[in-house]
C-alpha cells in the first residue's frame, strides 16, 4: 500500500529500507501482559506523507476492509489527509507531502507571501523546504 522496500522478513517482524520496522506480538518485548495491549485505544496515530496523495487513494480503494475515521479532510494549511485503521486498530494518517503542498499553491498562483501566510510558516522555512532533496517515501 505504501510502497515500501522490504530489507529483512522474519514473519512477525519486518524491516523496510527506508528504516522503519513493523513488529507484530510485541507483549514480549516490552514485558507487558497480552491483555495490556489494547486495540483501537486511538491514543496515537502512525503519520505518513505521500507524494502522489491521489494516487495513494486509489490505491487505498482496493481494500475494501478499511475502516476509515471520515473522510478526506483539508487542513487550514492547505495539506490533504485521510484517515483510517490499520490491521492491529492502530490509527493511520497520510497526508499530502508538504512540499507538494506548497508546489500546488505555487501552481495555483499564490505567492510565498500568501503561502506563508497560510501555512503559518515563514518564507524562509518554506524555500528550505522546496529546496531540500528529501521527500517523504524517498
Amino acid at each position: 500500500m505504501f510502497g515500501l522496500e522490504v530489507f529483512q522478513d522474519y514473519g512477525r517482524n519486518i524491516a523496510f529500507t527506508c528504516g522503519l520496522a513493523l513488529q507484530q506480538d510485541f507483549d514480549w518485548l516490552v514485558n507487558l501482559p497480552k491483555e495490556k495491549v489494547l486495540k483501537k485505544s486511538n491514543n496515537a496515530e502512525i503519520v505518513f506523507e505521500e507524494q502522489e496523495f491521489d494516487g495513494f487513494l486509489r490505491r487505498l480503494k482496493e481494500y475494501p476492509d478499511i475502516e476509515y475515521l471520515g473522510e478526506v479532510i483539508e487542513h487550514s494549511w492547505g495539506q490533504r489527509v485521510i484517515r483510517f485503521y490499520d490491521l492491529d486498530r492502530h490509527i493511520i494518517e497520510v497526508g499530502e507531502d508538504m512540499k507538494v503542498v506548497i508546489k500546488r499553491f505555487l501552481a495555483s498562483g499564490m505567492t510565498m507571501e500568501e503561502i506563508s501566510v497560510k501555512m503559518n510558516a515563514s518564507v524562509e522555512d518554506l524555500t528550505k523546504l522546496l529546496d531540500s532533496e528529501c521527500m517523504a517515501g524517498q
